[in-house]
């Protein structure tokens, strides 16, 4: 019977040679019949020194492994060849065994946070941790009223901030309704309008005398589909700034001097995925920009005020179905407002920016791709979106 493995050796059995790659070659004649005659001598040439495959050394040369060792007889004839080597390594071959190993730990370290903090980790209990109040703006349709929902669900009274009183009031209804007990107050400001200043000043002062520990900047802007940047009209354009840029600074300016004064609170502000978590958001281009903005001004506040105990987010979602992503049915990429806060309020109080809902992540794989590519896969869904607006505006038209 005979095993190979990995080792260059040659066989003599006759008139025929054979070459073979083998690591241990074992011989034996038990299992031959005692009928049979005897094999023909078996040997093998006279050994010259093997090289190790790691360093590239012969036994006289210092590497003790790369030896070869036979026996004959009815014992088996074994060859061991090297499989690792005593020699020291090259320095270089050393440091990138090293970086590769603290590269995979790093990810791997990464990939379990993420699955802890998206599965496992629990919620904040923010009335104990923050205040007893939480102020939401954009209230009354889609994130912003999800939010101000689960937050009274949590134990929060609420002022709700919009611009329209019936739609403000019929939120405040639907969540009474939800959370018997609750106490919901309603602001009425349109943030889009002029006098924005003074507006928002009075907004402080309502809340003044309110333990507020919890801020929601949920209300924004967007495009009614995606269009060039040459397309977009001054109005629109306008309106992004200001709700996005404008009023997210006032507001924030407005309710932070409470929370500093009590040494506690929570600030979330709502970004875009498309602005950070992809390489580029063409046809969105100042919806892009006014959410770029949201984001590093979270960032900055959060250093700003984490040793006052205060916790500034960025959360930045993709795709949610509301009326102003003008998605009417949810899917696993695209989730209802109330499965968007579920998994929002849970990430409250945590990192400064986030994408609480985990699907959303996984839009973070286009960054895999090399960036040209990247680019033209973002813009052709712009475009699909675009054309099906068109399509959309025509067809009102033609009513």
């Amino acid at each position: 019977m005979a095993l190979f493995h990995s080792a260059t050796v040659t066989l003599h059995v006759g008139d025929v040679t054979v070459d073979t790659q083998l690591h241990i070659f074992q011989l034996t004649t038990a299992s031959l019949s005692s009928s049979q005659p005897p094999p023909p001598a078996l040997y093998l040439r006279p050994p010259s020194p093997v090289a190790c495959k790691t360093c590239a050394s012969t036994q006289q040369q210092g590497c003790p492994r790369a030896t070869t060792s036979l026996a004959r007889g009815a014992q088996p004839v074994s060859i061991p060849m090297a499989v690792a080597c005593a020699h020291a390594q090259p320095a270089w071959a050393l440091a990138l065994a090293a970086l590769g190993l603290l590269v995979s730990a790093r990810a791997a370290a990464r990939l379990a946070l993420w699955l802890y903090a998206a599965f496992l980790r629990p919620a904040r209990p923010l009335r104990r941790r923050y205040g007893a109040w939480a102020v939401v703006t954009g209230a009354t349709d889609g994130i912003g009223r999800a939010l101000a929902s689960r937050l009274a669900g949590a134990g929060l009274g609420l002022v709700l901030v919009g611009r329209s009183p019936d739609r403000l009031a019929a939120a405040s209804a639907d969540i009474r309704a939800r959370h018997p007990g609750a106490q919901v107050r309603t602001f009425v400001l349109d943030l889009a309008a002029d006098g924005l200043a003074a507006r928002v000043g009075a907004l402080g002062e309502y809340i003044r005398d309110l333990d507020v520990g919890v801020l929601v900047n949920n209300a924004g802007a967007c495009y009614p589909y995606a269009r060039y940047f040459h397309e977009l009209d001054e109005a629109l354009a306008r309106d992004m700034v200001r709700i996005n840029v404008e009023a997210t600074t006032r507001v924030t300016h407005a309710v932070l001097p409470g929370m500093v004064e009590r040494g506690r609170g929570a600030i979330v502000n709502i970004g875009s995925g498309g602005a950070s978590n992809m390489p580029s958001c063409p046809l969105h281009t100042v919806y892009a920009a006014t959410k770029a903005f949201v984001d590093q001004f979270s960032r900055a506040l959060y250093v700003e005020y984490k040793s006052k105990g205060i916790d500034v987010q960025c959360q930045v979602p993709m795709y949610v179905a509301t009326k102003m992503a003008s998605i009417r049915n949810p899917s696993f990429f695209a989730p209802s407002p109330e499965a968007y806060s579920r998994a929002a309020v849970r990430y409250i109080g945590y990192e400064p920016r986030c994408t609480p809902y985990w699907p959303h992540a996984l839009w973070k794989l286009v960054w895999l791709l090399p960036g040209p590519v990247a680019d033209r896969v973002i813009l052709s869904m712009a475009l699909d979106g675009r054309a099906k607006g068109r399509a959309k505006d025509a067809r009102k038209k033609a009513q």
